[in-house]
C-alpha cells in the first residue's frame, strides 16, 4: 500500500488579523452555457507579498469582506479553495484563484409566513468585483487536501459537486501540464452538477482528456433534460470500468471536494465496492454503511489515501 507523503507545507503565512492586499486581475464566468447559477473564476494577485509562492494546490486562502457586522465587529475570514495550480494562474506564483458562486438563498422563521432573500456577504462580494479591484487576503490554510510531494507513485480518482471542483483544476494542471511535462499517472476527475449547463471549466477539461490519454473526465448529471436522474456515487459503482479495477489498486488515492453530505454516497460505495478498509476508518467493526443512518457515518473518518474537504 502506497501511503501519500505531502512534504513541507507552508501555513498561515498571513493571518487574518493582518491581512495584506492582493489585487483583482480576473473575473469570467466559467459555465459551460446559459445557466440559472452564477459561478466566476476569480483570480488575485499577491505578489509583493508573503502570500506570494506560499500555497499549494488544493489549499484555502481567505477573504475578508469590507465593513462590520451588526456587532460593529470587522467581519471575519471566509475560506475559498485555490483554483491555481501551486506556481499559480501566472507560472510564478503570485496570482491565485478560486471558483466562487454567488449565493442568494431564501429563508423564513419558524412559525413565520414571510419569506426573505439571503444573500452571501463575502461571495457575492468576489463576484462583484472587477479586475484592478483590491481585496484583503490571508492563508494559506490546509496541510492534507494536497497532491502528494511524489505525484508519479499515484494514481488519482478527484470526486468533485458543484464548486468543489475548485481544487482539481489547479491539481489536475499540475498533474498534466507540470513545467517538467505532464505525469503519467491515471488520473479520473468525477464532477456531479444538477444541468449540464452548470458544468464548470468543462471546454478545458475535455480538451485535456482529448490531449492526455492517461486522464478521463466523466460527467454527472443529476437533472437531465432527458434520461434517468444519476449522482457521481450511483455513476461511480455502476461504471464497472474503470472505477472497480483503479479503486481496487493500492496507487490509487482518493479526493471528495463539495457539499456536505455527498462523503456519504462515496463511503458506502466504496463498501459495495469492497475496498472501504483501504480508504476509511469506520468507527465499528463490521459497521454496515448501506443501512447505517447519516449521523453514525459522520463519524467514519478518512484513512491515509482518502481526502475529504465538504462544507
Amino acid at each position: 500500500m502506497s501511503e501519500p507523503e505531502f512534504g513541507d507545507i507552508q501555513m498561515h503565512v498571513v493571518r487574518p488579523k493582518e491581512p495584506v492586499v492582493g489585487r483583482v486581475v480576473e473575473s469570467t464566468p466559467c459555465l459551460k452555457g446559459r445557466s440559472a447559477s452564477f459561478v466566476r473564476h476569480v483570480a488575485i494577485d499577491v505578489s509583493g507579498t508573503p502570500l506570494a509562492g506560499t500555497f499549494r494546490a488544493g489549499q484555502s486562502f481567505g477573504v475578508i469582506p469590507p465593513g462590520e457586522t451588526d456587532k460593529g465587529k470587522p467581519h471575519p475570514v471566509r475560506l475559498y479553495s485555490i483554483s491555481a495550480p501551486t506556481w499559480g494562474d501566472d507560472g510564478e506564483g503570485n496570482v491565485l484563484s478560486t471558483t466562487c458562486k454567488r449565493l442568494i438563498d431564501e429563508f423564513s422563521e419558524e412559525g413565520s409566513d414571510t419569506h426573505d432573500l439571503f444573500v452571501g456577504l463575502c461571495s457575492n462580494y468576489l463576484c462583484d468585483l472587477k479586475v484592478g479591484d483590491e481585496v484583503l487576503v490571508s492563508g494559506p490554510a490546509g496541510k492534507r487536501f494536497l497532491l502528494p510531494s511524489e505525484p508519479e507513485k499515484h494514481d488519482y480518482v478527484f470526486v468533485a459537486t458543484g464548486t468543489g471542483i475548485a481544487p482539481f483544476r489547479g491539481m489536475v494542471m499540475e498533474l498534466l501540464e507540470h513545467p517538467d511535462g505532464p505525469r503519467k499517472s491515471e488520473v479520473h476527475l468525477v464532477i456531479g452538477v444538477p444541468y449540464g449547463t452548470d458544468l464548470m471549466y468543462d471546454t478545458w477539461f475535455t480538451e485535456l482528456a482529448e490531449k492526455h490519454d492517461n486522464f478521463h473526465y466523466h460527467t454527472v448529471i443529476s437533472r437531465p433534460e432527458v434520461g434517468r436522474r444519476m449522482y457521481v456515487d450511483q455513476y461511480i459503482v455502476q461504471t464497472s470500468d474503470p472505477f472497480h479495477r483503479v479503486l481496487g489498486s493500492d496507487r490509487t488515492l482518493l479526493y471528495i471536494c463539495g457539499i456536505e453530505g455527498m462523503q456519504i454516497g462515496i463511503y458506502r460505495l466504496l463498501q459495495e465496492l469492497g475496498v472501504a478498509e483501504e480508504y476509511l476508518k469506520l468507527p465499528d467493526e463490521g459497521l454496515d454503511l448501506a443501512t447505517a443512518d447519516a449521523a453514525t457515518i459522520k463519524r467514519v473518518k478518512p484513512a491515509a489515501r482518502c481526502m475529504v474537504e465538504v462544507y
